[in-house]
């Protein structure tokens, strides 16, 4: 089963890494960051199902940074305050926030609000991020392109599909016959192996258009997994 995937962002590192430890230690996927650009980076490549996001950030609002996510992705988002404002909370309510909570909080409190918030039914935007974006890879689902750092990798139909599919939910191992049903919308009855000949072309393309990192794995006896580059650098 998929874990949900959280993306944490405030700047003050005592505060971010404990929320990190603790949500990681809640079997969730869980990345965490001290500023609005990196945040903004990440969001895109991460695609988080929540952000837990802090109004005072060194380089940009929290008000700035959940409408830039928004329009990207209909994302849940818990902001964090240390001030009760009301004003700012109904400003925050306006710009897509889902909930608040104001510092200092309790780890129970917030493991709480966000069990809450994901169970809780939810329509998506048409919004809905158009595009892919892996550092230098970027698939976009509108123009049907993938480029590596700007030229177009010469995809087929089939390839672009299962491409955009695996790369839809990174690190997850991806069956042949889910494969199969996304890409086909239908349950495939024929060889599952013939995917190993789609998957081989794409790899050969994006080798052949510079790129040097294996994003897509195989998984011994079930499928393949779409691996994004390890970060750098740490918080």
């Amino acid at each position: 089963m998929v874990s949900f995937k959280i993306l944490v962002v405030d700047d003050d590192p005592a505060i971010r890494n404990l929320v990190h430890r603790f949500l990681s230690q809640q079997n969730y996927q869980v990345e965490s960051v001290q500023d609005g650009q990196t945040a903004l980076v990440l969001f895109k490549e991460f695609q988080p199902d929540l952000v837990v996001l802090d109004i005072n950030l060194p380089d940009t609002t929290g008000f700035q940074l959940c409408q830039e996510m928004q329009s990207y992705n209909d994302v849940l988002v818990l902001m964090l305050t240390s001030l009760a404002d009301e004003a700012d909370k109904v400003k925050g309510f306006g710009l897509g926030a889902d909930d608040y909570l104001t510092k200092p909080f309790g780890l129970v409190e917030l493991g709480a609000r966000i069990r809450a918030l994901l169970k809780r039914p939810r329509l998506l935007s048409q919004k809905k991020s158009e595009q892919l974006i892996f550092g230098d890879l970027v698939i976009d689902s509108t123009s049907r392109e993938a480029k590596f750092q700007n030229k177009i990798i010469p995809l087929t139909h089939i390839q672009f599909n299962l491409l955009s599919c695996m790369a839809s939910k990174p690190g997850y191992a991806w069956k042949r016959s889910e494969l199969y049903n996304k890409v086909w919308d239908s349950e495939w009855v024929g060889d599952l192996k013939c995917s190993d000949v789609h998957v081989g072309q794409i790899r050969k393309k994006l080798r052949e258009s510079g790129c040097d990192f294996e994003y897509i794995t195989t998984v011994w006896k079930v499928g393949y997994k779409f691996e994004v580059p390890a970060k750098n650098d740490s918080i």
